[in-house]
């Protein structure tokens, strides 16, 4: 495929995501499934363009607005999606040639029947092109100002952070987003060792790791697609990432638990506990909709797991069949996900304060809920893929002070290597670029039920 139809695939992802409102992850994915005929290095380009240029939409339209009397907000939503795709691969990208940036954006601005425009997009981009490594950027006087912009995140995270992380971790957490980071896999333990996996997918030309925190997570890299890899279709393996993982490990199932996860969808932790259980117990992966239950359900099926059932539930609504009835609560609850801003960098321009908030209480409604089906002496695990303290520690405190549980340590469960001291205190936080290599943003809290 030519360049300008690459760039023109590249436009249409971009205005889903930036314009629509659609998931970045989601909307990627249905492209490169639908054109996987295209060469490995075209569908390489595709996701660098479209994933770089929206991690950092926000200091590519500061430097747009440098060179343009109109501001990228007032732009039409084409010509502002044709100039961040561009500028992204003159300043961030080395493989790509400054002319061949700015011509392949004014054909495009010609072929979506922009022509008048297309002197405006040579403008900005020639004087992008010839002012790239001397680009100002806000003072580091004002550092709010200059994360923000630096790291292309909004100012009222940035400030979140700077609260509760200080200035030196603050900056190493939002660096963190646009670390290169491989695919980290969890081996299907249930079915196969980790030691055996690699082996296979190493015979196939594919680049593994293994991991140093968990016994059952690989890195892998130089595979063309997900679902060609027979080990994956055989349900040998899943994708899911390492702090994603631990929840898995601070669980710790006893052989024969029951386990209840709450809000399941697409299954990654409740199937991770299955494999843990080696074949005995049962878990309950519940969601609220029949299209998230389905989804968990393909993946028990691939992972041809049997003590693990899917089922279609609202964890708001208390359920009396539960009542004291498992050893183990998952509450892997609904968050505004800011701890995951390096896999998915919309989420960072679509959450707000006032969604914290809401989410925050939505948090402590399924938390009373769901706290009435663990079982005297049991455990609930409560966690979120976020860095905001309302929906983590303020909520494991009140829960504490709230109901019949008390803090569980989670020394021992989660791997030394990343163990804070508030493990033995019921709770840790992982922060990218500040807890280890590979870690998404992270709270996983445990409580235990008192003894009646």
């Amino acid at each position: 495929m030519g360049a300008q139809n690459t760039r023109n695939i590249i436009l249409d992802i971009l205005i889903e995501i930036n314009e629509k409102g659609a998931y970045s992850d989601k909307v990627l994915g249905a492209a490169l499934r639908k054109y996987q005929y295209l060469s490995h290095a075209d569908r390489a380009f595709i996701s660098r363009v479209v994933m770089g240029s929206v991690e950092r939409r926000l200091t590519l339209d500061y430097i747009a607005d440098m060179y343009s009397k109109v501001p990228a907000r007032k732009m039409k939503p084409v010509i502002r999606n044709i100039l961040r795709m561009s500028i992204y691969q003159l300043v961030y990208m080395e493989g790509v040639e400054d002319f061949a940036a700015c011509n392949e954006a004014v054909k495009l601005a010609v072929k979506r029947g922009f022509s008048s425009l297309k002197g405006f997009v040579n403008g900005v981009l020639r004087t992008v092109a010839r002012e790239k490594d001397r680009l100002p950027m806000p003072g580091k006087k004002d550092v709010r100002a200059y994360f923000s912009v630096k790291y292309s995140t909004p100012e009222w995270i940035v400030d979140k952070w700077l609260e509760q992380y200080g200035e030196e971790n603050t900056e190493k957490i939002l660096a963190a987003q646009f670390d290169e980071r491989p695919l980290i896999v969890r081996c299907n333990s249930a079915r196969i060792s980790p030691e055996e996996l690699a082996d296979r997918l190493r015979d196939r030309g594919i680049k593994v790791s293994g991991l140093p925190y968990l016994p059952e997570a690989l890195a892998i890299e130089g595979y063309d697609y997900l679902e060609k890899i027979e080990e994956f279709r055989e349900g040998l393996f899943s994708v899911q990432d390492l702090s994603s993982m631990l929840v898995g490990h601070a669980a710790s199932p006893p052989k024969g638990a029951y386990v209840v996860d709450v809000c399941a969808a697409p299954g990654g932790k409740s199937l991770h506990i299955a494999e843990l259980l080696k074949g005995s117990g049962h878990v309950e992966a519940r969601d609220i909709t029949p299209a998230k239950v389905s989804l968990i359900e393909e993946n028990i099926s691939r992972l041809r797991l049997d003590n693990i059932k899917a089922a279609a539930a609202d964890a708001t609504v208390r359920d009396g069949s539960l009542t004291g009835k498992a050893d183990i609560v998952l509450a892997d609850l609904p968050c505004s996900g800011l701890g995951i801003i390096g896999r998915k960098p919309d989420i960072k321009y679509n959450a707000s304060e006032e969604g914290c908030l809401s989410l925050s209480a939505l948090q402590r409604k399924i938390l009373g809920v769901v706290s009435e089906y663990v079982k005297p002496d049991g455990v609930l695990i409560y966690s979120t893929c976020t860095l905001n303290r309302q929906e983590n520690i303020e909520n494991a405190r009140w829960f504490v002070d709230s109901f019949d549980f008390e803090p569980e340590s989670l020394e021992g469960r989660v791997p030394k290597e990343i163990c804070t001291d508030t493990a033995r205190l019921g709770y840790v936080e992982l922060l990218p670029g500040v807890t280890g290599k590979g870690f998404d943003g992270f709270f996983i809290a445990g409580f235990r039920r008192k003894a009646r």
